[in-house]
């Protein structure tokens, strides 16, 4: 296999947040020795999460084994995923917050048609359901656990506690019509064709569309790891996944 060398678009501060860790982690263990120092574990990891490179192409450039590389990343991911916020903590952030904005989105992953509950009949295709919370000014504060694409995006929020969690705290939130009844304080457009809504209610819909518009911005910040563009590991995988990008991004911009 040929290595040339390349560049990975992620900032110092996220590089130097991640060895950081792994060296916490490696002093804990006791580790003497490895292949790879912490500062080139932890830029490994990210060039796998941002630019979605295999195991194989990654290993080659270290120059590693496979398999040590597959080790290496997995390691890294579960450090970074167990220091993702909560749903209380990300909560407690937005409380200082005029409103929150909220969405689902799409994690596409390699499955065949047979895998039923992760078909997406709106997208055409097998995926992963994520929950995003975002500011007002679209950047991103939280991300969910995963859950299957045949799940509904109300029914998704319910499951992992959204709703009560951001009524309890007395938090506007902003959503799109795939939230319609879910109550609490999550504000959805007015139902229906738009030639049929009255003057008012369209009015309302522009301005309610107007708002929550911003929280694309926060789906392009969890996209911008292309890995998560096209996920071909486990399913049971994807969860820490999402909650490592989360963390390297909140730590990178410094919240």
């Amino acid at each position: 296999m040929l290595v040339y060398p390349s560049g990975v678009d992620v900032s110092s501060s996220a590089l130097r947040f991640l060895s950081a860790k792994l060296r916490q982690r490696r002093q804990k263990l006791g580790t003497r020795w490895r292949r790879l120092s912490a500062g080139r574990q932890a830029l490994l990891t990210l060039a796998h999460l941002r630019n979605g490179h295999p195991y194989a192409q990654l290993a080659a450039g270290f120059g590693i084994g496979t398999t040590t590389a597959y080790r290496y990343i997995t390691e890294a991911v579960e450090v970074l995923a167990a220091l993702a916020p909560t749903l209380a903590e990300a909560v407690r952030t937005a409380s200082s917050k005029a409103f929150v904005l909220l969405d689902g989105t799409l994690l596409p992953i390699d499955r065949i048609a047979a895998d039923r509950p992760y078909y997406s009949g709106k997208h055409k295709r097998h995926g992963m359901n994520v929950q995003v919370l975002a500011d007002p000014f679209g950047r991103l504060l939280w991300a969910s656990p995963t859950l299957p694409r045949a799940v509904h995006d109300v029914r998704a929020a319910r499951e992992h506690g959204i709703v009560d969690a951001l009524a309890e705290a007395g938090i506007a939130c902003w959503a799109d019509t795939g939230y319609r009844g879910a109550g609490g304080t999550v504000r959805a457009p007015c139902w229906g064709r738009w030639e049929a809504l009255s003057t008012g209610q369209q009015a309302v819909n522009r301005s309610h569309a107007k708002i929550r518009a911003l929280v694309e911005q926060a789906m392009a910040t969890l996209k911008s790891w292309r890995l998560l563009r096209k996920i071909r590991c486990s399913t049971t995988r994807i969860t820490s996944l999402v909650q490592a990008v989360l963390t390297l991004h909140l730590a990178s911009s410094g919240r």
